[in-house]
């Protein structure tokens, strides 16, 4: 069961990428460069699986609770006795010719409480393992949500170069008016400034750029990353799945998988705690020596406490209340989980429409109106300010683009990770 939900898991944190890993080439980024090296998710991921150092750390707690799990299958050692009597006393027993010599081997009686010791350890082992498998869906959702800042960034840059050419063409264009004539000198200053704010921006992304490549590489443990560019295009934005279809798989949800880890476990301990409360009876088996007569003789004993049956009650009572804590909270976390993912699902949606208006409606027919405007400046019939406006929407627009695709990328990541469910429709549905 754990092996197929980590495959489930994993999977869909893969599957969830396959709709951005179409590479698109930066004019940023220079082939001469001897770093200049690419990586996909699958790779990133892969990386963090075997080099992540938070999960390095706890594979020892894994490691520990083996010996946990070990050490509950030992039973306790026999003790070996040697006992002497009627010796090195006074008169007849002055010596030891009437010594007495008793060896004998006791070992306590455990019954079920054995077994108990090791149904709790399995199910520690059982609850680590499920803890594993969700630490290691949280480094690889960690690891999508950095290289979609990565993918984010180089998307901004690209539009930054964009926005650069059209500011640098804004000038040249408003410097063939002040020559002449046809425009004031204050005009062209404007469009300088632009120039020098829009160099600015593109500047702050470069260095925002490396510096998200850098998060991601430590993901896996590497300081110095050897890649400068992640594959992929930010505005493939998957179809989402409905609400409805999410809820009713609330149950593959990992935080649901940990509860009912957590739930066998406190089970387990509510048994241990049931079998500590029987008495313990201790059995002893042996043989004596009479030194007088030297014979043998089989002796026996049998240890059996009395008093109270149980002085266990107190720990039965925790046990009992700790599993009744465990479906109160099965309950408060249904709740919580299907009141986040119906707001993360209703944001998704809307980001969703955001892009494909945004896409298909407004940035084309501002692309046809900065045409237009810019033929009018041409020939005198609209003003800088008016050429200036349209420029300002379009780029407005686009910014706008960049960040709702980002936007719903998240939202995606947060879903699959809260629900463990692929927001992908399969082929064919």
């Amino acid at each position: 069961m754990l092996s197929k939900f980590r495959n489930h898991c994993f999977g869909y944190i893969l599957l969830f990428f396959s709709s951005v890993l179409s590479a698109e080439t930066s004019p940023n980024y220079d082939p001469s460069n001897t770093r200049s090296q690419n990586i996909n998710l699958p790779q990133a991921i892969s990386k963090t699986f075997t080099h992540n150092p938070a999960l390095k750390a706890f594979s020892y707690e894994v490691k520990a609770q083996q010996g946990r799990e070990l050490q509950a299958g030992m039973s306790a050692s026999p003790e070996f006795n040697i006992a002497v009597e009627d010796a090195l006393g006074s008169g007849a027993f002055k010596s030891a010719d009437s010594a007495q010599f008793t060896l004998n081997i006791g070992w306590v009686l455990e019954g079920e409480i054995r077994q108990s010791y090791i149904d709790e350890a399995r199910a520690g082992a059982l609850s680590l393992s499920t803890e594993t498998n969700i630490k290691r869906l949280d480094a690889a959702a960690e690891t999508a949500r950095l290289y979609l800042i990565c993918l984010a960034q180089q998307a901004r840059l690209i539009n930054a170069d964009k926005t650069w050419k059209l500011a640098n063409e804004t000038v040249i264009a408003v410097n063939k008016r002040v020559t002449a004539g046809k425009t004031p000198d204050a005009e062209l200053e404007r469009a300088r400034a632009e120039l020098a704010r829009r160099n600015l921006d593109r500047e702050k992304i470069t260095y925002q750029l490396s510096s998200a490549i850098r998060l991601l590489a430590a993901q896996w443990g590497e300081t110095d990353p050897e890649f400068t560019k992640v594959e992929g295009d930010i505005f493939n934005t998957p179809q989402a799945l409905s609400f409805e279809t999410l809820k009713n798989r609330l149950e593959q949800s990992p935080d649901f998988l940990r509860l009912m880890s957590d739930k066998r476990l406190k089970k387990t301990r509510l048994k241990l705690a049931q079998s500590q409360s029987n008495p313990e009876w201790k059995v002893n088996l042996g043989v004596r020596h009479f030194e007088r007569t030297n014979d043998q003789a089989l002796v026996a004993d049998i240890s059996i406490p009395f008093g109270e049956r149980s002085r266990n009650s107190g720990r039965i009572r925790t046990a009992q209340e700790n599993l009744s804590q465990t479906q109160a909270l099965q309950d408060e976390l249904r709740v919580r989980i299907e009141t986040t993912l119906f707001i993360l699902s209703q944001e998704l949606q809307h980001s969703l429409h955001r892009v494909e208006t945004y896409r298909e409606k407004i940035i084309p027919r501002l692309e046809t109106a900065l045409s237009q405007t810019r033929r009018a400046y041409d020939l005198g019939r609209y003003s800088y300010l008016e050429w200036r406006s349209v420029q300002a929407e379009l780029l407005n627009a686009r910014t706008s683009l960049i960040e709702d695709s980002i936007a719903a990328h998240l939202k995606v990541i947060e879903i699959e990770r809260l629900t463990g469910v692929s927001m992908i429709k399969p082929a064919g549905k």
